[in-house]
């Protein structure tokens, strides 16, 4: 095989993107092997990018074919799973779209089948583990430049959405139709990467607001507490009702901090002996000159600063072109796709503990009480059949 047939699930902007991307000829070793769209009115914009494409209104039918060596689901979330699981038992490579899925039982299903493919490939666009920023400081902390984690904090609400948007389709912010609010619609992304970067917690409490500053039954508010079982311990808030926005992430270790703003400028301490050694060193003289600013910092700690680099696009093409090139030469994967669980299930927890109103565990969490609290949801809006 000179390159992976790829075959697009969903052709709106985000399948729309990634055949412009092919059209282009920017994935090196990969080309469109066909499409999959049900709104007949997509067709001229299909046509535009791909004169000879092969349309199918059927999924199935496209897997099938023998057209496509590989899928990718840009598609409602509670259709990752389910496309992804035919395309594997038909022996067809997988990138799904983030989040993996809405609920852990469907995912774990995915992931169990995934684990017996071993000459399928199934991966997850988390484009921002390519992002050269994240990258970097994935890599400090790994080093352990920053020493063991003691707290990590992350504001992410550039999330900004007014009722215009939700009022778009009955499907949107729904239980039903798309399976919750910001956390899995606009925040997968940062569930995955601070557990990439720091670490998968042992458990979550949340505190969720539905329909808090927009008419919707889903949340748009959320502030959850994670637990990481060593005595670290972190925050995350989001929300889509913060029209100005505040993108802030910190991460504190016993040797140093990072600071990132706006997902763009990084600020790195690494402090020259540990927090723990000054606490034990530092006399009372010392500590008074320190807080009248009379203590030289330069002795206590580095600054390092860097800002991210101008990869509009890039990011999701460095994920594709990493696809075709882990099917034709073992490359390895930026994103396998197993790890998408980990997100799917963060976001479960936080929305089961707010529900419970008790601290969730995320170590041994409860995949089938989830999905009953869920289905409560789905079946309260009336809109929409339960899952299973």
């Amino acid at each position: 095989m000179e390159n992976v047939r790829l075959g697009i699930i969903g052709y709106g902007q985000q399948g729309g993107f990634y055949g412009k991307l092919l059209a282009d000829d920017q994935i090196d070793g990969m080309v469109l092997g066909a499409i999959t769209e049900i709104d007949e009115t997509v067709d001229e914009k299909i046509r535009n990018d791909f004169p000879d494409a092969t349309i199918y209104r059927d999924y199935k039918e496209m897997i099938d074919s023998g057209n496509v060596d590989a899928i990718i689901t840009t598609v409602p979330h509670y259709l990752h799973p389910e496309m992804a699981i035919y395309a594997l038992n038909n022996n067809i490579h997988v990138l799904n779209e983030k989040p993996a899925g809405v609920y852990t039982k469907q995912v774990k299903e995915l992931n169990e089948l995934a684990a017996t493919k071993n000459d399928v490939t199934y991966a997850i666009m988390f484009n921002q583990r390519n992002n050269p920023l994240y990258k970097k400081i994935k890599e400090i902390v790994d080093n352990g430049d920053i020493g063991p984690i003691r707290r990590t904090n992350w504001i992410i609400t550039t999330w900004w959405r007014p009722q215009a948007y939700y009022d778009q389709s009955d499907w949107r912010a729904t239980w039903g139709g798309e399976g919750g609010g910001v956390l899995v619609n606009q925040a997968p992304h940062q569930l995955d990467l601070i557990q990439w970067i720091a670490g998968v917690p042992e458990s979550v409490y949340g505190n969720v607001k539905y329909g808090y500053q927009r008419d919707i039954p889903v949340e748009d508010e959320v502030t959850a507490v994670l637990d990481y079982g060593n005595g670290a311990t972190g925050v995350f808030i989001t929300a889509t009702h913060d029209i100005i926005g505040t993108d802030r992430l910190e991460i504190l270790g016993d040797s140093g901090k990072i600071i990132v703003e706006d997902s763009n400028k990084v600020t790195v301490y690494r402090m020259k002996r540990s927090e723990n050694e000054l606490n034990k060193e530092m006399d009372f003289e010392d500590v008074k000159n320190l807080f009248m600013g009379q203590m030289d910092t330069d002795d206590l700690y580095t600054v390092e600063t860097f800002e991210a680099e101008d990869q509009w696009g890039g990011q999701h093409a460095g994920v594709l072109e990493n696809f075709a090139q882990h099917i034709l030469h073992g490359e390895e994967l930026l994103a396998a796709g197993s790890e998408g669980i980990n997100g799917v299930r963060l976001a479960n927890a936080i929305h089961l503990s707010d529900w419970m109103d008790k601290e969730v565990s995320l170590t041994d969490f409860d995949d089938e009480l989830y999905l009953e609290e869920l289905n409560k949801r789905i079946e309260e809006e009336g809109k929409f059949d339960k899952r299973s």
